[in-house]
């Protein structure tokens, strides 16, 4: 009887406790360093709050990149849904991670989330042979997106949206220059009449004069303070399309007729984003746009194929800090068909964050435009080193704990920030 008892008040006493610290719990803390189980879930669970109009910190540098969000059951109970590690922490802990990370003698800083950007895919509605990192990674965490496409981009339809990512595209109506490896595939053909149908459809001659029309509306769209990200080929060759402005560089496989000789003297460096001096590929049966991309130039063991993030000031740089956030600061590379940047080709004022400097080259940059900014991320899939035509698309719950994949989400949360903190 009195070991029942015991007993008794023990487990009362526990019950007490546990009541007491759960009063106390004021925020979830997420780590986003190696003790993270789902780094990339975790972004799902920042959007979820924000969405629920729960206090949400993101905690630059601190603990690769930190989230500390206003406690709540819900929060919680996802958390443990997707496998997301956290902690429960007490007021004066809260009080005292902000305290430290306030300190000048530290690069850390806090920026709230507040608002859910809207997402939009730019990306045809035919099936492509190839599959998207970034529509992986938003799938996979969990957060939602629309897919639009040429139509509505030319219905002036962005400014409905805060953030846009170009899928895996061919701004210069070249159809990605595939033609001398799949021009008798029939997903090759279906996509060719698909794309002039469009064209004629929206009014155009040719696909080059109908993605010229949709790169500026584009260009429109970050000038008045949106978000623009890409990857592989969807990065030089918009640029391409900018610097070329209506002078015809297809040759005639591609839009009938014979191309512009002298469209490479034309080309106005000063319409692009990114990239400046650089010299075209005209022969049409290589698989390659310019000499922006290092693909195909590159010697790099795939073995030692890594780049490196650039520290940046959290308190000073909060933009490129939070695209940077990680939890490695060493990346391992992967291809594309645009897999690199070449440093001689990217303008002055545009921010390399990742390099691989042995062989000069930028895989991760960024730049201002107006109101807005734009990212380009070179390579196709971060955890598919030689992604080819055809493959299979990567199972993302094999690489919860992606650092490349990180990247993608960062840019996607990054609007999300409390304005008057993004200083630069």
């Amino acid at each position: 009887m009195l070991h029942f008892n015991l007993f008794k008040k023990l487990s009362l006493f526990l019950l007490f406790c546990s009541i007491i610290f759960s009063a106390k719990a004021a925020y979830i803390f997420i780590p986003m360093d190696e003790s993270q189980s789902n780094h990339l879930k975790a972004y799902g669970i920042a959007f979820y709050a924000i969405e629920r109009d729960v206090k949400v910190d993101w905690l630059l540098n601190y603990q690769g990149g930190s989230f500390m969000i206003k406690q709540h059951a819900a929060i919680e109970d996802e958390c443990n849904i997707r496998g997301v590690s956290y902690q429960l922490i007490a007021d004066v802990q809260s009080t005292q991670i902000l305290q430290s990370i306030a300190s000048p003698e530290v690069n850390q800083d806090v920026v709230r989330l507040e608002k859910i950007p809207k997402i939009a895919i730019y990306s045809p509605t035919n099936k492509q042979p190839w599959d998207d990192a970034v529509t992986l990674a938003l799938t996979y965490a969990e957060i939602p997106y629309e897919v639009i496409y040429d139509e509505e981009v030319l219905a002036n339809l962005l400014p409905l949206y805060d953030w846009l990512h170009l899928h895996h595209e061919d701004f210069t109506g070249q159809y990605g220059k595939f033609y001398a490896s799949f021009k008798n595939a029939t997903w090759y053909k279906d996509q060719k009449i698909a794309y002039e149908k469009l064209a004629k459809k929206l009014g155009y001659n040719k696909v080059s004069e109908q993605k010229l029309a949709v790169a500026k509306k584009i260009k429109e769209f970050v000038t008045a303070g949106g978000f623009l990200f890409a990857m592989c080929s969807a990065t030089d060759s918009y640029d391409i399309a900018l610097a070329n402005d209506g002078n015809d560089i297809c040759q005639h496989m591609f839009d009938g007729d014979a191309a512009d000789p002298s469209a490479e003297e034309k080309l106005d460096f000063s319409k692009t984003l990114a990239f400046k001096d650089f010299t075209l590929v005209k022969n049409p049966n290589q698989y390659e746009f310019s000499s922006i991309d290092a693909t195909q130039t590159r010697r790099v063991n795939p073995k030692i194929d890594f780049f490196t993030l650039f520290d940046f000031s959290a308190k000073w740089d909060p933009i490129p800090t939070m695209l940077c956030q990680n939890h490695m600061q060493v990346i391992k590379g992967f291809m594309g068909q645009t897999t690199a940047f070449k440093n001689q080709h990217i303008k002055s004022d545009v921010l390399i964050m990742g390099e691989t400097k042995a062989s000069n080259e930028a895989r991760y940059i960024h730049g201002k435009l107006g109101n807005g900014t734009w990212t380009f991320y070179g390579g196709h899939d971060p955890e598919d080193y030689q992604h080819k035509v055809g493959d299979p698309k990567t199972d993302l719950s094999l690489h919860p704990n992606s650092p490349g994949y990180r990247l993608i989400l960062n840019n996607i949360l990054f609007p999300a920030a409390k304005k008057k903190k993004l200083k630069t």
